[in-house]
């Protein structure tokens, strides 16, 4: 199977590197060094679960990769006005893209583009970071991916997401196919969002957060608005998301922080449009109150474009 990544970043060069070492054809939409590097000598991904270095193509220019049988869009949400118009030309007659970006937004802004019936939506589970220009580091266990059709019929999982998981599976990909991604992609949600705009905003870890008796429930509230907003747009998150949720976010390590506390702290560009902005933009526009994501959402909006000094 061939498969074009738009972003060979630590969610896009892992996944795609698994692909390459098992036999696929992988190519990266890439830029700066972090091209030069791979294009020269290879991707290489070390991680508990092994260390190897792939050789695929890198180019900048997606033209000169030709179609694809799927295309990973895996940038960050704020490169999207760029990086979506560089999905068409690597556009077949049945070509499918997936986005593996956080948020809600990105299945029906590809669509926009190439069209509902071409377009997947997922969420990705995993810990990684580039550790230098060609090298990714796994720093967790995880690399999990749900996905399934976004538009149209969802009444199961189909034929070609079926095939695409089959191929991530033998690759060493936890993937797992569903018939409706809605609900995957907002079950991610409602949970990243809260999570990035708290650790983010306090500057601070999880472990605090959830230790002190007056945050712990506001960041709870916080989920619950987040929820609301899904209701809202119909999308089914199951009875005991939450309950779930809380487990979950309880038995996190205390270190944890959101990829947007690491970026603010770094003095790059985070994802309050993609996360906190969208809760807010989506609860106006159904009429649904949410006065915590909204604060956090002032709080955080101004550093959008990241450190400016």
């Amino acid at each position: 199977m061939k498969f074009a990544f738009i972003g060979a970043g630590a969610v896009g060069g892992f996944y795609g590197a698994l692909l390459a070492r098992k036999g696929h054809e992988v190519s990266f939409v890439a830029r700066g060094a972090h091209r030069d590097a791979i294009a020269r000598d290879g991707l290489r991904v070390d991680g508990p679960l092994g260390d190897f270095t792939v050789k695929v193509r890198a180019e900048s220019d997606p033209a000169r990769l030709g179609a694809a049988d799927v295309v990973v869009l895996a940038v960050k949400t704020y490169d999207n006005a760029t990086a979506i118009p560089m999905i068409r030309p690597l556009m077949g007659p049945n070509t499918v893209v997936l986005s593996l970006q956080n948020g809600v937004d990105s299945a029906e802004e590809i669509a926009a583009v190439i069209g509902e019936p071409s377009t997947l939506g997922g969420s990705t589970y995993i810990a990684t970071a580039i550790e230098a220009p060609g090298f990714i580091r796994q720093t967790g266990t995880h690399k999990r991916i749900v996905f399934g059709e976004y538009f149209g019929a969802r009444d199961r999982v189909s034929d070609r997401v079926q095939r695409i998981a089959d191929a991530m599976l033998e690759a060493g990909i936890d993937a797992e196919p569903v018939a409706d991604a809605r609900a995957a992609v907002w079950e991610k949600f409602t949970y990243l969002a809260p999570f990035a705009a708290f650790t983010g905003a306090s500057r601070l870890p999880i472990g605090p957060l959830w230790a002190d008796d007056e945050t712990r429930p506001m960041f709870i509230e916080a989920v619950s608005e987040v929820r609301r907003v899904a209701a809202a747009h119909g999308i089914p998150l199951a009875p005991d998301h939450l309950d779930k949720l809380n487990t979950y976010v309880a038995k996190l390590p205390p270190s944890t922080r959101s990829s947007l506390l690491i970026d603010l702290s770094q003095g790059k560009r985070i994802e309050v449009e993609a996360l906190q902005g969208s809760v807010v933009r989506r609860g106006r526009k159904t009429g649904v109150p949410t006065p915590i994501m909204a604060t956090l959402y002032s709080v955080l909006k101004p550093h959008v474009n990241g450190r400016t000094d």
